[in-house]
């Protein structure tokens, strides 16, 4: 019984061989990562509020540079945005375009004044024409995970599968996540800092599946989610009519790389931060959903609210004992005070509330 038992075996041995390599669990991804870096870049700009990053990744996306990301407080920053290659070059990028609801932005490389030449890059309108993959495919995730990469150093890789495609509900502190359409949900821990905006791979690194996504906890169980925004990304969004718009990814990169698309940058030297005709040097997040909670971004050097001792990450929780839950009631009780007067503005930092004197001034003139 025991030679056909062996014939058996080696005829499966046999066949098994004639179909080709299969994956082993030590078979190295080295050749796949190194060029799948190629494609990659390392983002450094301004940082936002407590726990984002002033670091992050991005995926190219052309052979005139431009990369596609995560949108980003880092990227909110003017003659600052700078990217490095796989290869250790550094260059300088502009914001292109952002689109809040989709949670994507769109950058580009420039070496002086004219954009680099980048012959290695993801095709993401090719890619993002392909179906969604099945839950159980097997993926590689690139990032600056941790800023472990710098210059030509490769970033980080993970491996693992798709655990599900589903709705993303998510949060970050205590502000819901702009994008709330299906994203893929995998098994691998790759939502850190530094990660947003990197990419998500097939095994052999051909097609790009997808980016990255923030660190957020999911809404229902108060866990942290890891997920990618994938290419085939999109929402429905009503207007100030109540019409109903759908938003794409692929429509997002068209219209960006046509110089079409929003743009948020956050300009310090007229920065309001409240109302008409007042100048406090606060720099407030972006006002990108219906009740964004007022944190405060940045502070002018030398402004009111620097002289005030308002610092980044404080949240406005009152002004004049008024309680503010919004960027809009915010700047509703400022439009009640009058340039030179005095405003009492209680704010969170960390467990603690501070009150602190703010005197607001009128707003600069802008010089001819």
């Amino acid at each position: 019984m025991r030679f056909p038992k062996i014939l058996f075996c080696a005829a499966v041995v046999l066949a098994l061989s004639a179909a080709g390599p299969t994956a082993r669990a030590d078979d190295s991804f080295a050749p796949v990562t190194e060029q799948v870096n190629k494609r990659l870049v390392k983002i450094y700009g301004s940082g936002g509020y407590r726990g984002v990053p002033a670091y992050g990744s991005g995926v190219i996306i052309s052979p005139d540079g431009y990369v596609l990301t995560i949108d980003s407080q880092m990227l909110a920053t003017r003659g600052d945005l700078r990217v490095h290659m796989s290869t250790g070059e550094r260059y300088t990028a502009q914001l292109i375009a952002t689109e809040p609801d989709l949670d994507l932005a769109m950058i580009r490389i420039y070496d002086g004044k004219n954009p680099i030449k980048t012959p290695d890059y993801f095709d993401v309108l090719a890619d993002a024409a392909r179906p969604i993959v099945d839950p159980g495919t097997g993926i590689l995730a690139f990032g600056n995970q941790f800023k472990i990469a710098d210059r030509g150093e490769p970033m980080s890789v993970q491996r693992g599968v798709i655990m599900a495609y589903s709705k993303l509900r998510g949060r970050r502190g205590i502000t819901d996540a702009p994008y709330d359409g299906s994203v893929y949900f995998t098994d691998t821990i790759m939502c850190n800092p530094g990660n947003a905006g990197g990419a998500v791979v097939t095994r052999n690194g051909k097609q790009l599946l997808g980016l990255i996504g923030r660190e957020l906890k999911n809404t229902l169980t108060e866990t942290w989610v890891n997920y990618a925004m994938p290419l085939q990304a999109k929402i429905d969004v009503k207007n100030d009519k109540g019409e109903t718009k759908t938003l794409t990814l692929v429509d997002f990169v068209q219209k960006a790389m046509k110089g079409e698309g929003v743009v948020k940058i956050h300009d310090p030297k007229t920065a309001k931060g409240a109302g008409k005709n007042l100048y406090t040097g606060i720099v407030l997040v972006p006002d990108v959903v219906e009740r964004t909670p007022p944190f405060v971004e940045e502070v002018v050097p030398n402004s009111p609210a620097m002289k005030a001792g308002l610092k980044p990450d404080d949240l406005i929780v009152y002004v004049d004992g008024n309680q503010v839950v919004s960027i809009k009631e915010y700047r509703a009780e400022l439009d009640k005070i009058q340039p030179n007067n005095e405003v009492k503005v209680e704010v969170r930092r960390g467990d603690k509330l501070t009150t602190l004197t703010l005197k607001v001034e009128e707003l600069p003139k802008k010089k001819p």
